[in-house]
């Protein structure tokens, strides 16, 4: 199951990737600019034909995919009879739409899945009253028994109505009852199969922080138990808000990443490899079997296979606009500078055409920024090969 897993992964990231490309193509093709190759995946040609104006083929090695626009930059040699239709001759709003048709077709893909998640699966989160697990405590060193809430007969699911005479409402709530109470018999009401269950566990103390319920020096009582996960379902007006903030939580994520979490990149070859926030494709593809291999119900391993799907869109989206060349990001900061210069020069009196920016002059730049960040990537694929982040332990 987990080779399917990893298979169905990079299945779906190759079709994101060509449909990244066909937006490039269409919008390309859309403005009127000359389109002179779409190809599927990289290295020899299996097979192409020329249809029209343009030759579409298939190379061997399946990783993603291409389109031939001409006249790219200014430094580009083309046909004299084409450089009517080059992209740097295109009007800025042209260039713009096309440079950013790419990212704009993963933010859709990743909005697709989502919503189509939450419609059709609904979505999980930790639930406030329900029982997820049961455990033994360490009260020393060692951690063995079944733990006072096992020991009392807390069945997982069951659900927690009141603890010593306090309703529960959340899971909060009932972790400081359970923490204040300290060591020694309690009362405990739980909800199972319809009907109220009187349970009387017997608590231990422990040394904990009394906020956190991390190690500290405060004693504490403890039972046992960590919360149980359920089902949230939308409807399809109640998915669309809940859509766009799951999406945004993905932009907050990628931004917290590049800003606060970048020296954070001296983890992914430790013990807290999955807190760096940095992952591969390998990596991806990795967590993409897993999750098809997990011991969950066919609903959660799909929604969790298609929340990876859309959030490595999400990802590869944001990372595109980044302002580096040569990726798209890159192109549309220098037709950025490019409009706001000639914005300036109109201003002091300049009515000629706007002029391209000198591409030969970001060469250094260009190829430096390639350099980065072919070693960044496979200092992260090097991790994903030798420590890889792992979701069952």
């Amino acid at each position: 199951m987990a080779t399917l897993g990893i298979v169905a992964f990079v299945l779906a990231l190759f079709v994101s990737v060509v449909l990244h490309e066909a937006g490039h193509f269409v919008t390309a093709r859309y403005f009127g600019m000359k389109a002179s190759r779409f190809f599927v995946g990289f290295g020899p040609t299996l097979w192409s034909k020329q249809r029209g104006e343009t030759e579409y083929g298939i190379k061997a090695i399946p990783a993603g995919g291409f389109v031939k626009i001409e006249g790219m930059t200014s430094l580009e040699e083309i046909d004299p009879a084409d450089e009517p239709r080059a992209f740097y001759k295109a009007r800025a709003h042209a260039r713009l739409v096309v440079m950013s048709a790419g990212s704009f077709v993963h933010f859709v893909i990743a909005i697709v899945l989502i919503y189509g998640v939450l419609v059709t699966l609904g979505t999980t989160q930790t639930s406030e009253t329900k029982i997820g697990h049961t455990s033994c405590v360490a009260t020393t060193s060692a951690c063995t028994g079944p733990g006072p809430a096992a020991a009392a007969g807390l069945r997982v699911g069951d659900r927690v109505v009141s603890f010593d005479g306090v309703a529960v409402t959340t899971w909060d709530r009932f972790t400081r009852l359970v923490r204040d109470h300290g060591s020694g018999p309690a009362v405990l009401v739980v909800s199972r199969d319809g009907a109220d269950v009187t349970l009387r566990p017997d608590l231990v103390q422990v040394l904990r922080d009394r906020a956190t319920g991390l190690a500290g020096k405060d004693p504490v009582g403890a039972l046992g138990v960590s919360p149980g996960q359920e089902t949230v379902d939308y409807g399809p007006l109640s998915a669309v808000p809940e859509t766009f903030k799951v999406i945004g939580s993905g932009f907050t994520g990628m931004y917290e990443t590049f800003t606060q979490r970048i020296d954070d990149i001296g983890r992914i070859f430790g013990d807290n490899r999955d807190e760096s926030g940095f992952i591969s494709v390998v990596g991806a593809a990795r967590l993409g079997g897993e999750v098809a291999a997990a011991d969950d119900g066919w609903a959660d391993r799909i929604r969790g296979f298609l929340i990876l799907v859309a959030a490595i869109n999400l990802a590869i989206g944001i990372f595109n606009l980044l302002p580096l060349l040569p990726l798209d990001g890159g192109h549309i900061a220098v037709l950025g500078f490019e409009q706001a210069r000639h914005g300036l020069r109109r201003l002091r009196g300049y009515r000629g055409p706007v002029q391209p920016v000198d591409f030969a002059k970001l060469l250094p730049a260009t190829y430096a920024t390639v350099v980065v960040l072919v070693g960044f990537s496979l200092i992260i694929l090097s991790a994903d090969i030798v420590n890889p982040i792992r979701i069952n332990q």
